[in-house]
């Protein structure tokens, strides 16, 4: 290990032989950190808090502290982060609330400088959070959505995957999947075309997941009844029956069409 001499770091810390840590950081009792992840200088990591292989912890962050939920009475709660993530300056994560509440963040991904991941949320993989963003509690973004900066996503909201969020937007219902939204609150504006080519998904898919779009946004029926008709008139393909069980099992309701 290469721990700096200025860092604090726990004996009973479960760190792999490759990890290093940087000047003024401090890890606590209860941390496990996988081979090769570079923790950088000043940062804070604590509480229940499993850190997976290939990460990189910049300057300021500070991952596993309390959560910041008022119901929370020190009950024993979990942050778990997976391989290969890039958490840049000052990034706050928080473990999930009551006992056994977790936090999960998945594999690759890219969390930029002051993003705020609240207790009990689910961040999938491959996902980017620009600058300043913000997520309450339970928020759940799925793989390969990219959020953009300064955006505030209210508690228990869903964020499809392959979605895109523009900057600054005010986030209070799910986001569907392969949609571009934004907007205060955010509304759909169209496919990810870009997210969903890069991702391999076909032109035959993408035409087949426009035409699905067509039905829930612009042809003016309600979630309930563009639901009924998209299982009676479209092809069941893979994405359409995601697109289709993701509207069904909206808690919060879908951002509709900003048309």
């Amino acid at each position: 290990m290469n721990i700096h001499p200025t860092a604090i770091v726990s004996p009973k810390a479960k760190l792999a032989d490759s990890v290093s840590v940087g000047p003024f950081s401090v890890i606590s009792d209860n941390i496990v950190i996988g081979a090769d992840t570079k923790v950088g200088s000043h940062c804070v990591i604590e509480g229940n808090t499993t850190i997976g292989r290939g990460c990189e912890i910049f300057t300021g962050a500070v991952v596993g502290s309390r959560p910041q939920d008022l119901k929370f009475k020190g009950e024993k709660v979990f942050l778990e982060i997976g391989d290969n993530n890039i958490i840049r300056e000052y990034c706050t994560l928080n473990p999930g609330t009551q006992d056994g509440g977790k936090t999960i963040v998945g594999n690759n991904n890219l969390l930029m400088a002051y993003s705020h991941i609240a207790h009990d949320c689910v961040v999938g993989n491959g996902c980017v959070l620009a600058n300043n963003c913000t997520l309450a509690g339970h928020v759940t973004i799925e793989d390969k959505a990219v959020v953009g900066g300064i955006v505030a996503i209210h508690q228990f909201v869903r964020i499809g995957m392959l979605s895109i969020i523009g900057g600054c937007s005010k986030v209070v219902q799910d986001i569907p999947p392969f949609s571009t939204c934004d907007g205060h609150p955010a509304r759909v504006y169209g496919l990810n075309l870009v997210g969903l080519r890069r991702n391999g998904i076909s032109n035959d898919s993408i035409r087949k997941i426009d035409q699905a779009f067509k039905l829930f946004f612009n042809s003016g029926l309600s979630l309930k009844h563009a639901l009924e008709k998209a299982e009676q008139e479209l092809e069941k393909t893979k994405e359409i029956s995601y697109l289709v069980n993701f509207a069904k099992n909206s808690e919060r309701g879908m951002s509709r069409s900003a048309r």
